[in-house]
């Protein structure tokens, strides 16, 4: 099946206007390190979710997705977001240097070329930019659960599932790090200490 078709598969499964797992608390996060008059690009915006807060909030937001059916969902919702299809891989129809931040939410471990795509974020933000994004958590007490629970592997790692990669905290850091980020900081949100359900990032892009 091509990639996009395969895209817009999964999105005709997705009920429309559905919240965002986890919406507030990711909102939150986003909210608190975006100055008003940032530019920012959503990526994999979805039906605008995050967009919409963004704009809300004095940023100025462009989203970003690799499906049209959201992104037709997202301009009915809210006709003044500035909504683009883009191509799975390969460059991204922007400039170079063009934003202040990235957002990137429940995004990463979708990607098949995660280096490339991370080659395309670097190169989106202006130097000193900032990178913020969530993911699945993969903690200690979250890997013995899956080790030893009846079934739990199976079900987590069933190979008809869209997510395609694993994170840990430092797993995340080295990546994160490796294309020339600093200022690499990572916590783990909701769920229970030691199983955290969900990553929360933020770094900066090297100037050089």
């Amino acid at each position: 099946m091509p990639s996009r078709q395969y895209h817009e598969s999964l999105w005709e499964a997705v009920p429309e206007g559905l919240t965002p797992q986890f919406a507030q608390l990711r909102r939150s996060f986003l909210l608190a390190r975006v100055p008003a008059g940032a530019r920012v690009l959503d990526v994999g915006c979805g039906e605008g979710w995050f967009a919409a807060a963004l704009l809300d909030a004095g940023a100025l937001p462009v989203g970003i997705d690799v499906a049209a059916e959201p992104l037709r969902r997202a301009g009915a919702a809210r006709p003044e977001l500035d909504l683009r299809l883009v191509e799975e891989g390969g460059a991204w129809p922007l400039q170079d240097a063009e934003f202040d931040v990235v957002w990137a939410g429940e995004v990463i471990e979708h990607v098949t070329d995660t280096a490339g795509w991370l080659s395309e974020v670097r190169r989106v933000l202006r130097p000193g930019g900032m990178l913020l994004l969530s993911t699945p958590a993969h903690d200690l007490l979250t890997r013995l659960r899956l080790a030893f629970a009846p079934g739990a592997f199976v079900d987590h790692f069933d190979p008809r599932g869209d997510h395609l990669r694993f994170y840990t905290r430092a797993s995340l850091r080295s990546l994160i790090e490796d294309f020339r980020f600093d200022e690499v900081r990572i916590a783990g949100a909701a769920g229970l200490p030691g199983a955290r359900r969900l990553l929360l990032a933020s770094a900066r892009r090297q100037r050089f």
